[in-house]
């Protein structure tokens, strides 16, 4: 006996027919329920995909603002990276200051002017590197830029207006360095 299956008119089928009849042919609530899995999970890929896009957008945004603000920073750390030097090297300029004041008469005149030599110099290296002199005489005073060691009681200057100093303050690019120390009027007549 055989085990051939026939179709309707009793002749045998194909194995092409058997294979036909074998597949599952999805019904029109199954493809609508296949269609709307595959809408559901294509929403969900987009969402990730715009998250993904969102926080790697904040991520180079991020980095960016870091990249700036070590490049502010290194560049900060090079303008000031000598100050501590610059520093001391204003104690030595303040000594060239009252030597050059101080003359003596018996003095020779070339090695006074190879003093004056090496204080321009000096002074030229310092304002190469962004060091500049406070200017603090016969302006306001400003606390930021100087500090009142004396208060003098006089009607011949403005009140509270520098009428001295007693060591020059300097900056190095915008940054005070070294305040000035001053001496500051009162005036009772504008009290």
């Amino acid at each position: 006996m055989t085990d051939q299956k026939t179709d309707g008119d009793g002749r045998p089928r194909t194995r092409a027919e058997e294979r036909a009849e074998a597949v599952h042919t999805p019904t029109r609530s199954e493809l609508l329920e296949q269609l709307q899995q595959a809408e559901r999970e294509r929403d969900a890929a987009v969402t990730r995909a715009e998250e993904n896009l969102y926080n790697w957008q904040r991520s180079a945004a991020d980095f960016s603002n870091f990249k700036r603000r070590t490049d502010e920073e290194r560049a900060t750390t090079a303008q000031f990276a000598n100050a501590l030097l610059i520093g001391k090297l204003l104690g030595v300029l303040d000594d060239f200051d009252r030597a050059l004041e101080n003359v003596p008469d018996d003095a020779h005149e070339a090695w006074v002017e190879g003093v004056r030599l090496v204080d321009r110099k000096l002074r030229t290296v310092l304002d190469s590197e962004g060091v500049t002199p406070i200017e603090a005489v016969g302006h306001p005073f400003d606390p930021n830029v100087a500090e009142a060691v004396v208060h003098e009681e006089t009607t011949e200057h403005p009140d509270n207006h520098v009428i001295g100093e007693l060591q020059r303050g300097y900056r190095l690019h915008d940054r005070v360095i070294r305040p000035a120390l001053v001496r500051v009027a009162n005036n009772p007549k504008e009290h």
